[in-house]
């Protein structure tokens, strides 16, 4: 028996039906995992950088250490919450456009969610749930995420001895005090003249923890905020975005400069209370423009804050992805890569190192990073997991002492 030809009807068969397909896949995986990581990321950028370390490179193979240090180094390069445009970019290599939106937006919407409530209890009630005991545990845990990552990089970046000598020198500078950028960029700049003058002579003839808030109570200072109102905090917010470098310091500066000194809607206290909620939830402190929304303007004032501090980060990395591959294409550009790398992984040890000095303060904290590095040196355990056991063991220390 002859087999008989397709109906008219059926669908020709189509190659790009499972490009789609899989297109469709890598966006649900960006989306999942970077929902789980805004949700338990603690410990401010080193920490972020860490943990998506960990599930990106380690875990799942999404990118390879070096993909990984050249798109941290990248980051540096332009203003805005480094770590958040960390994820960005990840989501772009992993599934385009789509994930650099789904990416961004859900590392940002937890913390964001989080904020939001807490401010709300703030003004409502006066003050916010207490979280130090929490963190007594997650803190110690997320110390020993970092310093598992930093000594899985250190291959990647640590090159030769030449840049390993470049990687102390950063760290002894920022120990001292010197200034983040200026860092970065001498890092950078020392890296790619040592490259340059090598190739000349070779070619010539010649050869935290919690603080306690006083609370506020009360109402957002414009409960029935106008039009004008509302674009003043966005635009204000926006430009915040569009020109900070550097970290949470560099960010109360900005915000006390506009929003106390200039506008005067909030006071010092309130300022360093939104900046506090900011470092204590995970994901991105830049959160702390979403309290501060919320002060200034109720619910609508914490999304505008929120979507204006981040939008100037999606449009960064959206032209930024274009100039990261051509940084490797040129020897000198990939010399001042290679010191950029250098430079950001001992200014990730450096901050490292001062996170641990208030985190870890007893035989207690000691043991959960200690117990917490063995696991990740031994298995491929999940970083939510040590998260909740050191959130498990913060609660039990709170209720036994």
């Amino acid at each position: 028996m002859s087999p008989q030809p397709p109906r008219r009807n059926d669908p020709p068969n189509n190659p790009d039906d499972g490009d789609r397909k899989a297109a469709r896949r890598r966006l649900r995986e960006v989306t999942l995992v970077f929902l789980k990581l805004g949700t338990i990321a603690f410990g401010g950028p080193a920490a972020h950088t860490a943990m998506m370390r960990d599930e990106l490179v380690r875990r799942r193979g999404w990118v390879s250490d070096q993909r990984f240090v050249d798109l941290m180094g990248a980051t540096n390069l332009i203003p805005g919450p480094n770590s958040t445009e960390l994820a960005i970019h990840l989501g772009y290599d992993r599934a385009r456009r789509g994930g650099l939106i789904a990416a961004g937006v859900c590392f940002i919407l937890p913390a964001a969610l989080m904020v939001t409530a807490l401010a709300w209890a703030y003004v409502t009630y006066g003050h916010t749930p207490a979280v130090e005991g929490v963190l007594y545990g997650i803190v110690p845990a997320v110390i020993a995420i970092i310093a598992h990552a930093l000594f899985g990089l250190l291959r990647t970046v640590i090159k030769n001895i030449w840049l390993g000598g470049l990687a102390i020198a950063a760290l002894a500078a920022y120990l001292l005090g010197a200034n983040e950028l200026l860092i970065l960029a001498a890092g950078a700049l020392l890296a790619a003249a040592t490259r340059l003058a090598r190739r000349l002579r070779r070619d010539s003839p010649q050869g935290l923890l919690a603080v306690p808030l006083l609370g506020l109570g009360g109402s957002p200072v414009f409960p029935d905020p106008t039009g004008g109102q509302l674009a003043q905090l966005f635009f204000t917010m926006l430009k915040i975005g569009s020109v900070l470098y550097g970290s949470g310091y560099v960010l109360l500066a900005f915000l006390r400069g506009d929003f106390v000194d200039r506008l005067g809607w909030v006071t010092n206290q309130q300022l360093i209370d939104a900046v506090s909620i900011g470092q204590v939830t995970p994901g991105p402190v830049f959160t702390t423009a979403t309290f501060l929304g919320y002060l200034i303007a109720g619910p609508i004032g914490a999304f505008l804050a929120t979507v204006a501090i981040f939008l100037p980060s999606f449009l960064f990395v959206g032209l930024l992805t274009r100039l990261t591959d051509k940084l490797r294409s040129s020897d000198w550009t990939s010399a001042l890569l290679d010191g950029l790398n250098a430079a950001a992984l001992a200014l990730m040890a450096g901050v490292s190192f001062q996170l641990g000095q208030s985190a870890i303060i007893d035989w207690l904290t000691a043991a959960i990073a200690l117990i917490a590095l063995v696991l990740l040196w031994k298995t491929k355990l999940n970083n939510a997991w040590l998260i909740a056991g050191g959130t498990a063991v913060g609660l039990a220390h709170t209720l036994l002492t």
